[in-house]
């Protein structure tokens, strides 16, 4: 369905503008009145990552009147394989004033407003109320909840993108005219059931994929021109080159945008809401959990231990801890692994950042292994505390 302009148009575009934007000018659908309605719009990108670099990058180019940037985040190496709008010479500088910088240089008529911080329960009303339209660049579930309620609490609008390996998805969140995401995932999924990106990658040009097709949606609605994709998930298939859509009706029975509301504030705590860690996963870890240091004090005085990484096999090809045997979080999990666990040795787990080998521990605890342990922090710790030479990924 086609809506209304989100923005009122400026008053007038300078003669630089006109120069500028002028293959958006004489596009019929576009034309002086939307460029106006464009340079009048103040958007802000949640995140400056994966999705947020080609979706600001484009903002600027379309002549987004007021972009924000909201990240707190500092650029790392293993960022710039997708994070385009960051270069070698900004990794350890600030997300936020780096892709900042960029915009500039792509467009100087473009105003910047950084906001180098945490998005939060406290200062997500304040910093969303400054705006006309949210494109949601996160890639966590408890952000994408906070930045949902939000946006619904406060009647905006909000383009959001996914990404993992080789698929994508995209759609607008419009409470007002359609549905929220609450609708389309009413609960997030259990813990450890959906690996991030960090876990299980992505490509690199897929992120320009999704986010190209977030600004599409952010014109469309800054400019009031063709259908937005409220109450329609786009999926994006990289590898078969597909491309479907799926409806998504509004649910009556929303906990938060339907007939009868049960969240009527924000929430207390996403994280707790989202479960990053399981119950039973934060039971097992208590008087179970061992550092870097430790675990190498172990290995130098010649402790008999089983050294487990839970990670995938992609992952083990491109850094292990010496010693490690390795054997997915998946096979724990299903038992099929449980037979060739040694009951003589104790058994020490351990993943990239220790959520999966929590988890892990969590079945082997389960499973008898009682005086198993996990290592906190996984290999990062490992790299940062032990052996900075290997590659923390």
């Amino acid at each position: 369905m086609s809506l209304p302009p989100l923005v009122e148009p400026a008053a007038e575009l300078t003669v630089d503008e006109i120069r500028r934007y002028s293959r958006h000018l004489i596009i019929p659908d576009v034309g002086v009145e939307g460029q106006k309605r464009l340079k009048n719009a103040r958007v802000l990108c949640v995140g400056a990552g994966g999705l947020g670099s080609p979706a600001l990058m484009y903002l600027a180019a379309a002549g987004v009147g007021t972009l924000g940037i909201i990240d707190f985040d500092t650029v790392d190496e293993s960022n710039l394989q997708r994070q385009i709008i960051h270069g070698v010479s900004d990794v350890g500088r600030s997300k936020a004033e780096s892709a900042a910088a960029s915009i500039r240089e792509i467009n100087p008529l473009v105003n910047v407003e950084i906001h180098n911080t945490a998005l939060d329960r406290e200062n997500v009303r304040e910093i969303f109320s400054g705006y006309d339209l949210i494109v949601d660049g996160t890639d966590n579930f408890a952000t994408r909840y906070m930045v949902n309620d939000a946006a619904v609490l406060l009647g905006k609008p909000y383009v959001w993108g996914s990404i993992y390996r080789f698929d994508g998805q995209a759609s607008v969140f419009w409470a007002e005219h359609g549905p929220c995401y609450r609708c389309l995932y009413p609960e997030p999924p259990p813990p450890g059931m959906v690996p991030s990106c960090a876990e299980g990658g992505v490509l690199g040009v897929l992120c320009a994929s999704i986010g190209s097709i977030q600004v599409n949606e952010a014109i469309k609605l800054l400019t009031g021109i063709g259908e937005p994709l409220v109450g329609r998930l786009m999926v994006y298939d990289a590898l078969e080159m597909s491309y479907r859509k799926i409806k998504v009706r509004k649910d009556p029975d929303c906990a938060l945008c339907g007939e009868n509301p049960t969240v009527t504030d924000l929430l207390e705590d996403y994280e707790d809401f989202c479960g990053a860690v399981s119950e039973e996963a934060q039971e097992a870890v208590v008087d179970s959990t061992i550092t870097a240091l430790e675990l190498k004090e172990w290995q130098d005085a010649g402790k008999d231990i089983f050294l487990v990484d839970v990670r995938e096999p992609a992952e083990y090809e491109i850094v292990r801890i010496p010693g490690s045997t390795l054997i997915p979080k998946g096979e724990i999990l299903s038992g099929e692994a449980l037979a060739k666990l040694p009951q003589d040795k104790q058994i020490v787990l351990h993943c990239k950042s220790g959520v999966r080998s929590a988890e892990a521990l969590a079945a082997l605890k389960a499973a008898g292994f009682s005086d198993a342990v996990h290592l906190q922090g996984g290999v990062l710790s490992w790299v940062k505390q032990i052996d900075p030479s290997l590659p923390a990924y």
